[in-house]
């Protein structure tokens, strides 16, 4: 096995490249996969490779594109369907929610959906409201839907296959700020499953659950901890529908103690559901109240020192677990 440096943004390119080889009825499309090669270049040479029938520019309709693929889809194709950021994805919402979502429930079971869609999300890259929120949650609250959350170089390299070969929708969440994430990945790469939560650091002074681009944030701020002596363990949900519990409960109920990260809003938030499920499921293993940073209750600000404020950076990560360990 060979070890590489490489990007988040060139492991998604490279799973790309592996579908298409690996199976005929897989095929891109979206706005700018082609000749540009991707708003965020993902899909960047794809077009050369494998042509305009497997690698197809689309109008400047969400809504549009994306009943495409939910055609194609039912007509026994594999599409990949790249929406510019979560923001615009809103467009297309009657598609993913009201056909997509449901066809398996409303056919008797019949039909299958086997669509992946895939979109930016996230903010801190100073591009106001209109491209920088994370609404991951909306979806995640839907029944027929698969939604994950890579954060790491493995899972971007690897959840792309394994969500081709589901056979209902899956959407795939890459945090903006994640695609110049750099570091070593395996040759051939590891397998990697789109079921469970992931384990990426441990301690026992408490337990930090966060997914896509809070995860950095979370294990600086854990790395800011451990000088102080304390440990944490930091999880990865990875996969936040359907939400691995398990992984949560366990490490709660060695550490105690929960904080989640999320850059969701608060209210109605991934947080409040990951916390409500620690209170159902594990509330007399805690030795402290539920904790949460979240992004302020504001739309995404574009000056630079207002979006820092609002976002849940690593100074108010580690501020909240010392005041979760001190029980303040």
């Amino acid at each position: 096995m060979n070890v590489a440096l490489t990007t988040y943004r060139e492991a998604l390119r490279a799973a790309h490249r592996e579908a298409l080889r690996r199976d005929a009825r897989v095929f891109v499309m979206g706005e700018d996969v082609g000749r540009y090669g991707g708003s965020y270049a993902v899909t960047k040479g794809l077009l050369e490779e494998f042509g305009e029938a497997r690698v197809r520019d689309t109008p400047l309709s969400e809504l549009g594109f994306v009943g495409a693929g939910i055609g194609a889809a039912l007509g026994g194709m594999r599409p990949i369907v790249e929406i510019m950021t979560v923001n615009f994805s809103l467009l297309a919402l009657d598609g993913i929610v009201n056909t997509a979502a449901t066809l398996r429930h409303m056919s008797g079971g019949q039909f299958s959906t086997p669509l992946v869609i895939r979109m930016a999300s996230g903010a801190g890259r100073q591009l106001a409201a209109q491209h920088s929120h994370s609404l991951e949650v909306w979806y995640a609250h839907v029944p027929g839907l698969k939604v994950l959350a890579p954060a790491t170089l493995e899972d971007a390299r690897g959840m792309l296959w394994p969500a081709l070969c589901d056979p209902d929708p899956v959407l795939i969440f890459e945090h903006a700020q994640l695609y110049n994430l750099e570091g070593e990945l395996a040759e051939p790469a590891p397998a990697v499953d789109i079921e469970h939560a992931a384990l990426r650091r441990e301690g026992s002074a408490l337990t930090i659950v966060t997914y896509g681009g809070s995860l950095p944030r979370a294990l600086a701020a854990a790395d800011t901890l451990a000088q102080d002596g304390i440990d944490a363990d930091v999880i990865d949900l990875r996969v936040l529908r359907p939400l691995d519990m398990a992984c949560v409960l366990a490490s709660v109920r060695k550490t105690h103690r929960v904080l989640v990260v999320d850059e969701g809003w608060r209210t109605c938030s991934l947080a409040a559901e990951v916390l409500a499920r620690v209170g159902e499921e594990a509330f007399f293993d805690l030795d402290a109240p539920l904790a949460r940073v979240c992004s302020e209750e504001v739309p995404i600000p574009y000056a630079k020192h207002l979006e820092d404020a609002a976002l849940p950076l690593p100074p108010k990560i580690v501020a909240a677990a010392r005041a979760l360990v001190a029980g303040r």
